[in-house]
């Protein structure tokens, strides 16, 4: 670890004398300017750890001394520095850890309702409620890209986009499907319903990341539909994208103008490719992959909501909230940290010494 320490000190010092030479180069400087605001936290962490080490070093030479005050204090600094060195060491890998670059993105999410019914995407409308709730008060904001819904209120589908710096690094850890055990509003005998959704998170792609040839798309228009199938626009302003190599199908018709669809549902699109693409990427890295979404069926679940005990209960952490009514109005941090953690804490025990 200390030889990689010495090397990121040695460029953070390169660093410095090329700031200092790029004159009116003021694009070159904040391209320094960058990288050097994200090695300074290390650098700052190096060199405490590397003062601590020293005098770890000094202390036990110390502590061979025949004075037996002086070996007492040698002693009872060893004490103290050698948790300090280990909290330093963990707080160093931690930073030597490479970051997603799609951490600070944008991201579309995708709702899906999957086993149960009109039950299902009544679900599928109260995470969408929640997620929204969530983003509100990250300071983030949403945006629906596409809605199927149902007469009742809830959705079949829905994929939004939820703008806000770091909205990716918080939220990439609901992919899945998310299980839901409540006695539905249209049950005569109270009989406690398990029903399904499935939850897929995106990451926005720039048109640069993710070339489309227009010769491996088709695009269809047709007429808006409202809740029930009804058309609710005299134009043809939906827009329908298939991708002809994948088979994936995209479809929007919330916007007024078939131009603003086609861009949405264009949008999407770069987004499942480029998912795709790194899906491809760390299955050659790691054969146990974790897929992101299932088929909804019920023995598949990331999370449970469990109505009648009020518990939610995030299996992969085995960590329960018994708030739920907290937790659907987007209180959902408390999951979030614990799934980053051991995310964290994965990633770390393949970092080498």
């Amino acid at each position: 670890m200390l030889e990689k320490l010495k090397a990121i000190e040695e460029r953070y010092e390169e660093i410095n004398h090329l700031l200092m030479e790029t004159g009116n180069d003021y694009q070159r400087a904040a391209e320094l300017g960058m990288e050097r605001a994200e090695l300074e936290p290390i650098v700052h962490k190096a060199q405490e750890y590397r003062q601590a080490l020293t005098r770890l070093e000094e202390a036990r030479s110390l502590r061979e001394s025949e004075d037996e005050e002086l070996h007492l204090l040698a002693q009872a600094e060893i004490e103290e520095l050698e948790p300090q060195i280990e909290r330093l060491e963990a707080e160093i890998k931690g930073l030597l850890l490479p970051k997603d670059p799609r951490d600070q993105r944008n991201v579309i999410m995708e709702i899906r309702a999957g086993a149960g019914g009109d039950e299902a995407a009544l679900f599928a409308a109260d995470l969408f409620r929640m997620y929204s709730r969530y983003a509100e008060r990250q300071g983030w904001t949403v945006e629906v890209l596409s809605a199927n819904e149902i007469g009742i209120g809830g959705y079949k589908e829905i994929i939004f986009m939820v703008k806000g710096r770091g909205a990716y690094s918080r939220l990439k850890y609901e992919s899945g499907v998310h299980r839901v055990q409540r006695v539905p509003v249209t049950e005569a005998s109270g009989r406690i319903h398990t029903s399904t959704a499935t939850v897929a998170v995106l990451a926005e792609v720039d048109e640069v990341e993710v070339d489309i040839p227009e010769s491996d798309i088709r695009m269809d228009v047709y007429k808006s539909a409202g809740a029930g199938g009804q058309n609710v626009q005299k134009n043809a302003t939906a827009v329908r994208i298939t991708h002809i190599p994948t088979g994936i199908v995209v479809a929007c018709q919330d916007e007024r103008s078939q131009l603003q669809n086609r861009l949405r549902a264009m949008s999407i699109l770069r987004a499942r490719l480029y998912e795709i693409e790194q899906e491809k990427l760390r299955q050659e890295v790691d054969e146990t992959r974790r897929s992101q979404v299932g088929t909804g069926d019920r023995s598949e679940k990331i999370r449970t909501y469990n109505y009648p005990q009020s518990r939610v209960t995030d299996h992969r952490i085995n960590l329960s909230n018994y708030n739920l009514p907290a937790v659907m109005e987007g209180y959902i941090d408390e999951f979030i940290e614990e799934l980053a953690l051991q995310d964290e804490t994965e990633r770390l025990a393949t970092i080498g010494e």
